[in-house]
């Protein structure tokens, strides 16, 4: 606040309001665990991300900027990202450990990349990546 960043602040307002709300909601947990504080700046991002395209198609570039900004801001206390090529590994490191051969494994492959690539990527790359392996 007394350094003026306004994209900061709006970043940092919109975690603790996030995570104030999964605390009260009916799960009775007072504490989160660090896999659903995770999940929920991830879901964050996503938010931001999905607003941004949308600003973006209909040619208001100050909106978009705002959720840009308040994506890098979300994305700072989120774990390191695995890049393509690593994620790409690990996912047919799980098809050779798991024995699949088709898109019929294809729940069972990515329940196995979900737990061990958790907040390391999201789930519409896992998904890209085991569809294309398995086919």
């Amino acid at each position: 606040m007394i350094a003026k960043d306004n994209a900061k602040l709006r970043g940092l307002r919109a975690i603790k309001a996030a995570i104030l709300l999964a605390k009260t909601e009916k799960t009775g947990v007072d504490e989160l665990t660090t896999d659903t504080e995770i999940k929920v700046l991830q879901k964050l991002v996503k938010q931001r991300k999905e607003s941004a395209e949308i600003y973006k198609a209909q040619g208001r570039d100050d909106l978009y900027q705002i959720e840009i900004e308040e994506q890098q801001v979300i994305e700072e206390f989120l774990p390191q990202q695995l890049d393509r090529s690593d994620i790409e590994n690990i996912i047919k490191g799980i098809i050779a450990e798991t024995g699949a051969n088709g898109m019929k494994d294809m729940g069972k492959v990515m329940g196995l990349a979900n737990q061990k690539l958790a907040g390391q990527a999201d789930g519409k790359t896992i998904s890209e990546i085991v569809k294309t392996s398995l086919s």
